[in-house]
């Protein structure tokens, strides 16, 4: 069955949702399909003006909305009612995320938009599972810690899978009682709006989630604004920085950040099936064509098995189709705009001019419908002094690595600043229980790559890569203050 559509024929609503309210000031900021380069509907770029009267809604629906107070289970039943709105309303919130963004038709109804209304049931079920301490004391005495809400959560998302991360980053923090101000990216600015109306829909008083479009200068007005007591973010090194640097200007409040990666894909040399793990190492760094926070974007093999693996994954590579992500059947979407594509080109031009070299792809793909399409690439003898090992590529390149001795390929999988994620294959069990305690990674997967259709399990990196958790138990609680209450009571 085809889920081909027409792009012209989808409605766009470009504007803030504050209040309840379609809101369009400030000034016009363009906005570009990755498929084809066309124009689309035009952003208004919260000022600061702006940004301070969502953020005072918010602040306004906290206190006096009664939602932090409301029984748990009445917030479940908001949230559940959600996710059911997302699944009825799942074809049109699809069309419109495949307009703007990177993510394929196919890929949006029968992944991301299911695990978008899978976490909102996820994070509903926990609701009324939060629970505070009671501590040994003296009599007459009663000494606990009860955990509340922060208030107005900011919460800045990527581009790379939108729906997703607005869904990742509001369904928790609503869940526990805050109220959130989205901000997602510039890019990809129009599921965002359609998505927090489903939640007034669902029955969520009007400015407990608001949205704000725009770019740098409104996520920055946001996150310095004295009434946010929480930061949520999710996009690159650099940016992160900037992030923690505004949050201390207005004082400091707790910020959660998820990084760049440089991920290692680490084969150990007892692995049998080749074909399997060329598969997984291939859907690593090809799963929308590399622009994941997690791709698998360095491949550290062992010699013997080395010059096996890249046939194998070359001719993976050959079979993925690129194409619009308005039709169906393409798997090599594009890359979201000729300035990311550019800043591919050039960093693999760098790094070739430093010794390393191309021994696949390394140039766009024929000129199709205008868009900035990336052949996958794969690069050997990748200098640890070039940008292409310093920095993350975030498009479909893959550098390649071969020792002799095992411990000299887990030196190689620690990168010196990313430490997102990794994954290791192996078929002994007792390397596959003690590997992950010697690599330095947010996450490890052990003969699997990439995050699974599951809510429960913690994500966030190391070092250079963020701090903090998103998503499980850790996720929830960290939208979450505890307060230390001592009653004395005795006589």
């Amino acid at each position: 069955m085809s889920n081909d559509f027409n792009p012209d024929n989808v409605g766009l609503t470009a504007a803030h949702l504050i209040g309840g309210e379609r809101i369009t000031t400030g000034d016009d900021l363009a906005v570009h399909r990755p498929s084809d380069g066309l124009a689309t509907k035009p952003i208004p770029a919260a000022d600061e003006e702006t940004v301070h009267r969502a953020v005072e809604s918010s602040e306004k629906a906290f206190r006096t909305s009664g939602w932090a107070q409301a029984s748990p289970m009445d917030r479940a039943a908001v949230l559940h009612k959600w996710a059911d709105l997302l699944d009825a309303n799942r074809e049109r919130i699809a069309r419109i995320e495949a307009v703007s963004s990177t993510r394929p038709i196919d890929d949006l109804l029968a992944r991301d938009l299911v695990r978008a209304a899978g976490a909102l049931r996820y994070f509903a079920e926990w609701a009324d599972k939060v629970e505070g301490q009671v501590f040994a004391g003296k009599a007459g005495a009663t000494t606990f810690a009860k955990p509340e809400p922060y208030g107005v959560v900011a919460a800045i998302a990527p581009f790379n899978f939108p729906a997703i991360n607005a869904i990742w980053k509001s369904a928790p923090a609503l869940a526990v009682g805050n109220a959130v101000v989205l901000k997602p990216s510039e890019a990809t600015p129009y599921s965002a709006v359609a998505i927090a109306e489903l939640a007034l829909e669902a029955g969520l008083a009007p400015g407990l989630f608001n949205v704000v479009l725009g770019g740098g200068a409104t996520g920055s007005a946001l996150v310095r604004h004295p009434l946010v007591r929480k930061i949520t973010f999710t996009g690159s090194s650099a940016t992160g920085a900037r992030v923690m640097a505004d949050a201390a200007m207005s004082g400091t409040k707790p910020v959660t950040l998820e990084l760049g990666g440089k991920t290692p894909q680490l084969v150990m040399r007892d692995v049998h099936d080749v074909d399997a793990v060329a598969t997984n190492i291939a859907n690593g760094f090809l799963a929308n064509s590399g622009q994941v926070c997690t791709a698998g974007s360095r491949l550290i093999a062992p010699r013997n098995l080395r010059d096996q693996l890249l046939e194998k994954i070359i001719a993976i590579a050959n079979g993925r189709r690129a194409g619009p992500t308005w039709a169906s059947g393409n798997t090599l979407p594009p890359i979201i705009n000729e300035k990311q594509a550019k800043r591919i080109d050039d960093m693999i031009a760098q790094t070739v001019s430093d010794g390393a070299e191309v021994i696949f792809g390394g140039s766009r793909v024929a000129e199709i419908n205008s868009g900035a399409y990336y052949q996958p690439t794969i690069l050997a003898n990748v200098p640890d002094t070039s940008v292409g090992f310093t920095d993350e590529f975030f498009g479909p390149v893959l550098s390649v690595y071969d020792y002799e001795d095992e411990d000299e390929g887990i030196a190689m999988a620690n990168h010196p600043t990313y430490a997102l994620a990794a994954s290791v294959y192996t078929d002994d069990l007792n390397k596959a229980m003690n590997l992950p305690d010697l690599l330095e990674a947010g996450t490890v997967w052990v003969n699997a790559h990439g995050r699974q259709p599951d809510f429960y399990t913690p994500q966030g990196g190391f070092n250079g890569s963020g701090f903090g958790k998103e998503m499980g138990r850790s996720g929830l609680e960290s939208f979450l203050r505890r307060k230390t209450v001592l009653v004395n009571h005795g006589g």
